[in-house]
């Protein structure tokens, strides 16, 4: 239905917007009004012109029915005079109107005569091509060359003719290259000459030159197949005096015409279009490059695109384009109706060239629709449009995943708006509909939506507009042909006459009929009458006997209506009115019997469903057609993975309905798949086919490629020794054998070598002619045949090889093809020379550049390396020199190029160790196919030691085993997967590695009990000893035993066993653990097959100390049965720098009696600490060594006696100290300047400072030692260095540092400029005033300051004096000078020893005596108070001891005191 063409009148009329549906129908009818008038203006002109009487009689018949209408009156009035006239004037117009209607019936006549005329001819011309196309098929067939190129060798600048023979039908095109490029006349202008007649065809090359030596080769294709044929030219030049040409051959000069005949335009596709695969809604191009030859201005070719070929054009949904070497094709928004078989065609003057590839569209995901809802229609059309009605169809959705398809909601909207009115209320359940309830004159657009039971899915893509007009109003129109040229436009209604009530419509019947509804068609009244016509249809259900207005509400205008809402099973029987503003017809007849019911079933399953492998991503399905294929649509196929039972679909939009055949692309290479097909028609979607096969995905089986690189590898001079690399692609079998074929280099025909296929890669052809030069060629073969033969091998001088030097090396091969590495492999040379090989170079370098790197700086002696350092990205080709001690052979041929990048998903080997506990190396790969062969190597050479490994290959995945592994198996492994693109991997087994996987190989081969922890001990608080060991999990059927120096234990009130299964410990507690329990200890265990046991050694020193630990947990178990320490003492440091003794005690009473103790010696000074509190503490204000020793602490009570001991010492003393360096060092306060009479001291004042902190004093960052110059040193609370008499040398920055054995803490200041030059002068002033302290006068001792005497006795008063100068001398009785003589004696002895004597003392000499002592810098008097006392008196009491202060004389004092008494 959808496939019926368009009207004419549907493609003529234009469908406007908005601004004009209001006025559509007004346009309508004055359009056919306007023609009408037209018709009458043409008809009345031709009727004036002619004088024949077989003018229009039409027109005449008008105007004398005007005359008569204007003159009734008048005739009434004559009636009786005119009577004769107005009968002449009836029987003549009757006479005129006879004679119209005879000749409208000769004019139709002769229009039905060339309609059959021209039928015929189109009836015969379709046999004829018919005929024709059978002639051609049974004709056709693929080139075939009947006489091929001959190789030819000429001189300089003579002419070349290569001619062959093609036959074929259709006449295949023949193309020529020169080394694999296309050759044109245009290209060279005068150098080519092309020619082809009767099948024979000539290429001629004008003056050869030596750049002309090449293979030239001829391509002839049509579209049955294509054949070549390839001959070599070789053009030699002349050297010396020989002739340049041959005597009868002389040079002529043409000129060349300037004018080029081109016989074939070439079409080459550089670029192409692959499958495609899009979404809806997304934007997609297709594109192609393509290479004219020759590109020509006036010859352009023209392209066009085909989907499903059928030929597209520029729309809103595709856009094309063509130019600059390219031919594009634009999706502004895909849409599964785009989906399709895609081919590009470009024709040119001499043939077609096309291209062709599927695109898919998909649904859009799934979380942009309602989840489960179906996907769009597709292919919305229409058809049989009419004023009120049409007739919309649309293709069903694929329903691979989701639930069925329950029916369609129709949507239509006018041109011009955005307005989207639903037409059926309930879906409808086929895949068409008729819409009813359009306005004439207006256009409309259409979508569809399908509904499950999930929910409604997206909308098709729209419609193409449609317009509501009657077709037959155009049909009415007709013109009639006359004599002269002249013709006549008419409408059918002018013939009918004066009609009022119209007649009954005609051939009433139904058109279409579905469950739902029955479409009634019919043909309008004949005559109708010029008012525009309506009809009414009525409805009976048979023996019912009573009739129902269908349409009572809304009358019907097109000769079309759909009845709805008919019982099912039921029978109806209908007739149609037709009706204007004149009145009512009456009814039609009436029509047969008619059930609303399908005319077309759902289609059945299609049969049997064959898969067949394709290429390494697609498949090829192909099934039997369904028994019933009433009007299907196309079919469906659906993939899923085998043992998954989800299900996709492969295609979106029902493939063609004669094609049984489907190529599914985009599935996984190695996975398998199986398939099914659903058919679908207008009524739904068939049940789906019976399952495929299932089949694995791989590329078909076809013959190999052809081998290349033949290489020469030896020649004795009577044969040649050949090798050649393996094809590149097997064909999906493995290569059975080779052929080789050969010719002499003069020759044409080739021979061939070996009847039987080669297994080797390498073989010797004999009887070979000595100095003859020969060409190769070589072919593959396998289950599929032989493949294509390989190009001819350069030309090989069979000539005896006698160089001192190898051979060149063959077969380069590359794997292990990395980012910026790759590892090159190649086979020794067969022909080594006068000595053996000793080595390889290899050589490199990147494409299209000349200089050549050689990787190796010394010659490698095995046949493979890795080839590190190189460019990702980049094309390398390589070379590889022998070497032997005659020096470096012919290197090899070079390489094929090799793009250095890693593959996209590159897989490595791996190592392991299976559950048997074999050790081996594993390689997956998924691109592997049916005749994959995995090659495992040891540095590079075929594993072939069936003793030593064994290969498992199960589909993608293989694996290396060692039977027997050791040392002897470190080295480097490979494997490579033939039938693939290069796909390798390597893996180094170093000692390391396998000494790991010997190691877990024995754990497995000897399962033992894996332990969370060995055999321990654990000492309890009673001296109690427990054994343990924990394993990692233990079943309830576990045994196990301890035995104790070979002794086996049994669970005892001495040795407690037990076992904790849940946790898996096992354990064995001692409660008395003596002497006698040295030795070892072994816990043996069993739980199923696994094995484990654990020792442990306790012997002499170990066993010593678990005895020590475990008599020092009883002891403490009974030391804390009373009074006893908590925490034994030790030290802390407070912020105020005091030492701290600590220690906490427990389990006291009142009774408890606590005491400190040093060295042994109670401190009874000590406050009695509060024991209830339980912490004790004693207190050192500033620690010093003299607080060294060893302190106690003891705490007593009936229940027993308990001390602790701290040793103050040593390392203890030390770590105080830095403790107390550390408070101290926080508060240093800054340095401060000093001056004293020796020089300028620095001082930093402390909380405490002791000479056993690390104090360090610095000068300008140098440390400061102590001596005569800078002097160290300190008190409690400061520290200092003093400078001694300093100079300008001791200016400068001077830090103190104090380090507490974790950090320093640093003061510092300033020691120049202004502050050292106050320090100076304030350090001159003391030292002045030191050096008259030191030399004044002064009395140094002697003298006491009371002195008791009895009378009669004598008093002598000694004193030593100093003083520098020797100072002067003066005694003084009660502060004066008294008379020296008998009874008072003084003396200066030594000028410094002062002497005053009282003979016979007397109370009158008591008093204070005094002694004065000075010389300039000052000096001191010392008073001496005497008593006396008589005899017989009690002795005054005095203190004893005192000595005498002196009073200081200050200089000044002293140099006036010397004045007066000089005076």
């Amino acid at each position: 239905m959808s496939s019926k063409r368009l009207p004419f009148y549907q493609r003529r009329h234009k469908h406007f917007d908005q601004s004009y549906r209001n006025i559509q129908t007004r346009y309508l009818l004055q359009e056919y009004a306007a023609r009408r008038v037209a018709s009458r203006q043409a008809a009345s002109y031709k009727s004036s012109d002619s004088t024949e009487r077989t003018t229009c009689r039409l027109c005449s018949r008008r105007l004398h029915t005007s005359a008569e209408e204007e003159s009734q009156e008048y005739r009434k009035r004559t009636h009786e005079q005119k009577s004769d006239i107005s009968e002449q004037k009836r029987i003549r117009f009757a006479t005129d109107l006879a004679d119209m209607e005879e000749e409208l019936r000769s004019a139709r006549l002769l229009a039905r005569e060339h309609l059959d005329r021209a039928t015929i001819h189109r009836m015969v011309e379709e046999q004829m091509a018919l005929e024709r196309h059978t002639i051609e098929e049974s004709i056709s067939r693929a080139p075939e060359i009947l006489v091929r190129l001959r190789s030819h060798t000429v001189w300089e600048k003579m002419p070349v003719r290569l001619y062959f023979t093609v036959q074929g039908f259709p006449t295949p095109v023949v193309q020529w290259y020169k080394n694999e490029e296309l050759i044109t006349p245009a290209s060279e202008p005068g150098k080519y000459s092309i020619e082809s007649k009767y099948g024979v065809h000539m290429l001629e090359i004008n003056r050869a030159n030596f750049d002309d030596t090449a293979t030239y080769t001829a391509i002839a294709t049509n579209v049955h197949g294509q054949v070549s044929t390839n001959a070599a030219v070789v053009v030699r030049r002349f050297r010396g005096d020989e002739e340049p040409y041959p005597g009868a051959i002389l040079p002529i000069h043409l000129p060349l015409s300037s004018d080029v005949c081109f016989t074939h335009i070439d079409v080459q596709f550089l670029e192409k279009f692959g499958v495609t695969f899009g979404m809806e809604g997304e934007t997609v191009t297709l594109k192609c490059t393509l290479l004219v030859t020759p590109d020509l201005t006036r010859l352009r070719p023209r392209v066009e695109w085909y989907r499903d070929n059928v030929l597209l054009k520029d729309s809103k949904w595709t856009k094309m384009y063509f130019g600059e070497g390219q031919a594009a094709l634009s999706f502004t928004h895909l849409n599964k109706d785009d989906e399709g078989l895609y081919t590009l065609r470009v024709i040119t003057k001499g043939g077609v060239t096309e291209y062709s590839a599927f695109m898919f569209v998909r649904d859009l995901d799934a979380d942009a629709l309602i989840a489960g809802a179906p996907g769009a229609p597709m292919d919305v059309k229409y058809y049989d449009a009419n004023r009120d009605y049409v007739i919309v169809t649309w293709k069903p959705p694929n329903t691979a995943s989701e639930s069925p398809v329950i029916g369609y909601f129709v949507d239509r909207c006018e041109v011009g708006t955005e307005n989207w009115i639903q037409c059926n209320d309930a879906p409808v359940k086929i895949c068409k509909y008729p819409v009813t309830g359009l306005f004439e004159g207006r256009s409309y657009i259409f979508r569809v939506r399908a509904v499950n039971k999930a929910g409604i899915s997206r909308p098709s893509r729209i419609s193409e507009a449609v317009a509501a007009l009657d077709p037959v109003d155009l049909d009415r129109l007709q013109t009639v042909h006359l004599d002269g040229g002249k013709e006549i436009v008419i409408y059918q209604d002018d013939l009918e006459g004066d009609v009022q009530i119209p007649g009954p419509p005609t051939n009433v019947h139904a058109s279409e009929t579905s469950k739902t509804y029955v479409v009634l068609s019919w043909e309008p009244p004949v005559p109708r009458g010029k008012e525009p016509l309506m009809y009414f249809i009525e409805k009976s259900m048979v023996g019912s006997g009573s009739w129902q207005r269908v349409n009572a509400q809304v009358a019907v205008r097109s000769p079309r209506y759909a009845v709805f809402d008919l019982a099912e099973g039921k029978s109806y029987v209908f007739r149609v009115l037709s009706a204007n503003k004149h009145g009512i017809s009456d009814p039609s007849e009436i029509t047969p019997p008619i059930q609303a019911q399908e005319t077309i079933d759902i289609p059945s399953a299609p049969g049997r469903v064959l898969a067949t492998r394709n290429t390494k991503t697609s498949v090829v399905v192909q099934w039997d057609k369904p028994k019933h294929e009433e009007d299907l649509f196309g079919y469906y196929i659906d993939s899923s993975v085998v043992g998954t039972n989800h299900w996709e679909p492969c295609n979106h939009k029902p493939i063609k309905y004669n094609r049984t055949r489907f190529v599914v692309h985009s599935l996984t290479t190695g996975e398998n798949y199986i398939f099914r097909v659903k058919a679908a028609n207008a009524v739904g979607i068939s049940e789906n086919s019976q399952e495929s096969e299932p089949i694995t995905v791989q590329a078909a089986l076809t013959c190999p490629s052809h081998p290349y690189g033949i290489t020469l590898l030896n020649c004795d001079g009577h044969s040649m020794t050949l090798g050649w690399k393996l094809p590149k692609f097997s064909g999906g079998s493995p290569v059975l054998g080779y052929y080789i074929d050969k010719r002499e280099a003069q020759h044409h025909n080739w021979h061939e070598v070996n009847s039987s296929p080669l297994k080797d890669r390498i073989y010797t052809v004999e009887n070979l002619k000595e100095n003859a030069f020969y060409e190769f060629k070589v072919a593959a073969t396998n289950l599929a045949g032989i493949g294509h033969p390989s190009d001819p091998s350069e030309h090989f001088l069979c000539k005896n090889w006698t160089m001192p030097e190898p051979g060149p090396a063959y077969d380069l091969t590359f794997c292990e093809v990395r980012n910026t590495s790759l590892v090159l492999l190649w086979k020794a040379p067969v022909y080594s020379g006068n000595s053996p090989i000793t080595g390889y170079f290899v050589d490199y370098k990147e494409v299209d550049t000349e200089e050549w790197t050689t990787v190796n700086e010394n010659p490698i002696s095995h046949c493979y390396l890795k080839v590190s350092d190189l460019h990702e990205g980049k094309t390398y080709v390589f070379k590889v020199r022998a070497v032997n001690k005659d020096g470096t052979g012919k290197s090899s041929d070079i390489s094929e190029p090799v793009l250095v990048e890693a593959r996209p998903g590159t897989k490595e080997i791996t190592a392991g160790v299976d559950e048997e506990g074999n050790i081996y190396l594993a390689f997956d790969c998924s691109e592997v196919t049916e005749v994959s062969d995995f090659t495992w190597c040891k540095s590079y050479e075929e594993i072939n030691d069936p003793d030593k490994f064994n290969v498992e290959t199960t589909g993608d995945h293989s694996k290396l085993y060692f039977k027997n592994p050791d040392k002897m198996d470190l080295g480097t492994y490979s494997v490579a997967v033939s039938d693939t693109d290069g796909i390798s991997s390597s893996f180094n087994m170093d000692e390391k590695e396998l000494e790991r996987l010997m190691t877990l190989s024995h754990d497995i081969k000897n399962p033992t009990i894996p332990l969370k922890s060995e055999l321990a001990y654990e000492l309890f608080d009673k001296g109690e000893v427990r054994f343990w060991v924990q394993a990692e999990s233990l079943s309830s059927n576990a045994s196990f035993r301890f035995v104790i120096n070979d002794k086996e234990v049994e669970n005892s009130d001495r040795h407690k066993i037990k076992c904790d299964y849940s946790n898996g410990i096992i354990e064995m507690l001692m409660d008395q653990f003596t002497i006698e329990n040295e030795g070892t200890y072994t816990i043996q265990i069993e739980d199923g097959n696994a094995k484990n046991q654990s020792s442990l050694v306790l012997i002499g020193d170990a066993f010593k100390a678990v005895l020590a630990e475990a008599e020092l947990q009883r002891k403490e178990y009974l030391r804390k049965q009373g009074p006893h320490f908590l925490e034994y003492l030790h030290w802390e440091v407070t912020e105020e720098c005091e030492v701290l003794l600590i220690c906490k005690v427990a389990n006291t009473k009142k009774e408890t009696f606590f005491k400190w103790y040093k060295d042994g010696s109670g401190l009874e000074d000590q406050e009695l600490p509060d024991l209830q509190k339980g912490v004790c503490q004693l207190t050192i204000p500033r620690l010093s060594k003299k607080n060294q020793g060893e302190y106690k602490a003891t705490v007593t009570d009936d229940r027993g006696h308990d001390l602790t001991i701290l040793d103050i010492s040593g390392k203890v003393f030390d770590d105080i100290i830095l403790a107390m360096s550390r408070v101290t060092g926080k508060s240093a306060s800054p340095l401060k300047i000093h001056c004293t009479p020796e020089g300028i001291r620095l001082q930093c004042f402390l909380k405490y400072y002791a000479d056993e902190m690390k104090a360090n004093w610095y000068q300008r960052e140098s440390k400061v030692s102590s001596g005569e110059k800078m002097r160290i040193g300190g008190s409690e609370e400061v520290a200092w260095l003093q400078i001694c008499e300093p100079t300008e040398k001791d200016k400068g920055k001077y830090t103190f540092e104090i380090f507490d054995g974790k950090e320093s803490h640093k003061r510092m200041i300033d020691l120049s400029g202004q502050a050292f030059d106050d320090a100076y002068a304030e350090f001159q002033r003391l030292k002045a005033v030191a050096f008259a302290e030191k030399n004044r006068g002064k009395v140094i001792g002697g003298l006491p300051d009371v002195v008791t005497i009895m009378e009669g006795k004598t008093l002598n008063l000694t004193c030593t004096v100093f003083g520098n100068p020797d100072p002067e001398v003066i005694w003084l009785w009660n502060d004066k000078t008294f008379e020296l003589n008998e009874h008072y004696s003084v003396s200066l002895e030594h000028g410094n020893v002062a002497s005053f004597s009282i003979k016979g003392v007397s109370s009158e000499d008591s008093g204070k005596y005094s002694i004065n002592v000075k010389n300039k810098y000052g000096g001191e008097t010392v008073d001496v108070t005497v008593s006396v006392y008589k005899h017989g008196e009690e002795m005054p009491t005095i203190k004893p001891g005192q000595v005498a202060k002196p009073r200081i004389i200050p200089p000044a004092t002293a140099h006036s005191e010397k004045a007066k008494t000089t005076s």
